[in-house]
């Protein structure tokens, strides 16, 4: 098999997803009351957290589509392709599952969003984030027979 899995591609969502959660890191975490003494760090929340459930999904994408040549054309199909195809397990299929859809939320019913939530998810649930983006690296480096390392 041709080498499909672009390292350029890989790499660049890869950092995306992390300086994303660097950034949700950088808010003020301490307490809800600190977090909204300043709207702003709401709208970078939202943002940080929307880019960085993107950033993974499309990584979860180009595997699908560069290493396995299956096209999926929503977000939601993603984790139950990554899952027949043996890169996420059950569990974790599931837990991007609840990703694509709090993403599409985001997207779609952003006024329904509260600061409340935003918070919350940002202050205990950006672990999940991280657990699946090394999931996905760890499936890429058991197979570097797969990568195109070329520009």
């Amino acid at each position: 098999m041709n080498p499909g899995l672009q390292e350029k591609v890989i790499t660049e969502r890869v950092a995306w997803i992390r300086e994303m959660l660097a950034g949700i890191r950088s808010l003020p975490l301490a307490s809800y009351e600190e977090f909204v003494s300043d709207r702003r760090n709401i709208a970078a929340a939202e943002s940080y957290l929307r880019r960085a459930l993107e950033a993974l999904l499309d990584l979860g994408r180009h595997l699908l589509a560069k290493g396995f040549a299956l096209a999926v054309s929503e977000y939601r199909e993603t984790p139950q392709r990554l899952q027949e195809a043996g890169v996420l397990t059950a569990e974790e299929a599931h837990l991007m599952r609840e990703m694509a859809g709090y993403r599409n939320r985001l997207v779609h019913f952003y006024v329904e969003v509260s600061s409340r939530e935003l918070y919350e998810i940002c202050v205990g649930q950006i672990g999940d984030i991280e657990r699946l983006e090394q999931a996905l690296v760890a499936w890429v480096l058991a197979h570097p027979d797969q990568i195109d390392r070329s520009l």
